[in-house]
Formats: C-alpha cells, structure tokens, sequence
C-alpha cells in the first residue's frame, strides 16, 4: 500500500494541466462507451445537519490499464470560517488482479483539478462565436482557483478575470491572487458579475437555487460546478450540457428539481462524453445560454488518481506500508 499525501499529490500535479487534461478526457471518452462502472454516490448526512456531508463515489475506469476505487470526500462549509478548506477527501486505488487496495491518496487536490480540468474541457468543447477573452468565477474557493488555472491552458487569449463572492474581503483577497497578465474586477453584485463575460464559472456552497441566469448574455457558456444555484426557470431557459443524465438528476441539484417539476429530463440537451466522441465541432447556441452541468463522476477521480500514481512510483515519492495487509499464511488462519 502505498500513501501519498497532499505534498506528493501536488508536487507530481503542478505543471503538468495538460496531462490532467487529457486524463480527464479519456474518461469521459471512455464513459461515453460504456467502458466504466459507476455506480451512484453514497450521501452520508447527520441528523440535525443539514449542512455537512460526506460523499463515497465508487467506480471503475476500463482499458489498458483499468482501475478500480472510491473517494470519500466530506463538505464541511463552515471549514471556511475557521481557515481550513471546505472539502477534504481520501482516495483508494484497488488490484484488478486481486482486489487488494493499492494506494491510499489525499484526494482534495485530485477532486479540484478533476473538476476544473471538466469544467476547462467543456469551455474547450463549446467554443462561442467569438474567442473567450474573460471569465467570470463566482465564488472565489479552492475550485474556481483551479478553474482558472486550467482555463487559461485551453484559453491562453484569457485576459480578464470578474470574480464576485457574498464575502467580499474574500474575493478581494482571490483577486489579488489570480496570476499575472490578467485584469481582474471584483463584481458588487451577482448580476454585474454575470453580464461581464460570455463565461461563466459557479464554484459556490449554495444549496438552494438563487438565480435564473437571465443577467447573462445570450451565448453565454455557464459551467455550473456547484450544481445548485440556477432556478427551474434557469434551466428550462438553458441548453443543458451534463457530465451523466442518471448521476446528475438526483441529490436536489438544479436539474433535479426541474426534472421533478417537470415530470422529465426532455430538457437535457446531451453528455460531454458523447461530444467529444462524435468527432465534429460543437458551439454554443448564439441566442440562449448553455449550462454544463456536470455531477463530478468517480472515473475523473480514478483517472487523475491512477496518473499521480504512476508518477509518485516513478519519482519514488510516497510512504510504502509493506506490511498493511495480512500475510497469506495469517490471512487463511484467520479465515479458515
């Protein structure tokens, strides 16, 4: 068994976006074909707790070098408070030969960057009329940082950054913090935000719907990361792009409810996965606003796990436990 912590995780991450990036694709590729399992997450929520949980994505990643595993990832909102991030995670890697685990990794630097590396590929898929020059980020945590980092790899021509947090000394702070060449504004409100630029990134704690998006320009792509801030009246207006149609109708997510309001998901447009396999050139609809709405399925988490493995061995970076599972001759005495 081999451990990796947050230090390893990032020092075999940082640099290397496109790598991640293309990871990520394969997956969704992959999904796509039907070469994975993934069954539903598993919500774990306390009584009298409406605020925390923590989330178990089982999964299977095929191919060449299949994989199998889980994240257990807990969302804590009032972490923020106390200086400490929001999410924390723990990532284990299991044998196809034997089942055995094989990795344990610390996972909230593997879940941003599968998620803004998602969130990238679908900005790099549906392209507006006119190249993306700026980016709005609402809510200015650990993912929306993520987010820019890996749009500006497949947006180089990024210039402009409009960030707009219900806590403004944090979005001051986030503001300071966004890299050079850029000209960051920090919005005073959620509308100005939305007009600013035709991309848009949700990355908040909302767990109730709170806008319509109809302070977006037509051709705006919103990727809706957070999953819960956009009204019924939102996504019935929207083409929805999603990650998995069975994974993100569920959990109160946007297109939940509008999927029990409606009594259907005619609404949903299509897949990513099934985009990046048709082989021809998407773009956003020039009139409407286009929400990619994506659940954030186990296999992203696998496939950057699996990299920053072989990565680790390869650097020899991480902490061996010979000794974590029983020997063969102990295990069939205590099973016998």
């Amino acid at each position: 068994m081999l451990i990796l912590g947050n230090d390893a995780v990032r020092r075999v991450l940082d640099g290397r976006e496109l790598e991640v990036l293309a990871a990520v694709r394969q997956a969704y590729v992959q999904h796509a074909r039907g070469e994975t399992a993934l069954p539903h997450s598993v919500f774990l929520r306390f009584p009298d707790d409406t605020r925390n949980r923590i989330i178990g994505l089982p999964a299977y990643l095929g191919g060449a070098q299949a994989v199998a595993g889980m994240k257990w990832i807990a969302s804590f909102p009032g972490n923020v408070e106390l200086g400490l991030q929001r999410a924390s995670a723990a990532i284990v890697l299991n044998s196809m030969r034997t089942g055995n685990p094989v990795a344990l990794l610390e996972g909230s630097t593997i879940s941003a960057r599968r998620t803004a590396a998602s969130a990238a590929l679908a900005a790099a898929t549906l392209p507006g009329a006119t190249p993306d020059s700026g980016v709005t980020l609402v809510g200015t945590g650990v993912i929306n940082r993520e987010v820019l980092r890996f749009l500006r790899v497949v947006r180089p021509e990024l210039r402009a950054v409009t960030v707009f947090d219900l806590d403004r000394d944090r979005a001051e702070s986030f503001a300071t913090r966004c890299g050079p060449g850029l000209t960051v504004t920090v919005a005073a409100e959620l509308a100005e935000a939305l007009a600013a630029h035709r991309l848009v990134s949700f990355a908040t704690t909302a767990s109730v719907p709170h806008t319509d998006l109809s302070a977006c320009h037509p051709g705006t792509l919103v990727l809706g990361l957070s999953l819960r801030d956009v009204t019924i009246d939102g996504v019935r207006a929207a083409v929805n792009i999603v990650d998995d149609h069975d994974h993100v109708c569920r959990a109160a997510t946007s297109l939940h409810l509008a999927e029990q309001h409606l009594g259907h998901r005619e609404f949903i447009t299509g897949a990513l996965g099934d985009l990046l396999t048709s082989g021809t050139e998407h773009h956003r609809h020039p009139d409407r606003v286009t929400l990619f709405s994506p659940f954030g399925l186990g296999v992203l988490d696998l496939a950057v796990s699996a990299l920053v493995l072989r990565l680790a061995r390869e650097s020899g970076l991480g902490v061996e436990l010979t000794d974590f599972l029983p020997a063969g001759e102990a295990a069939m005495s205590s099973t016998g």
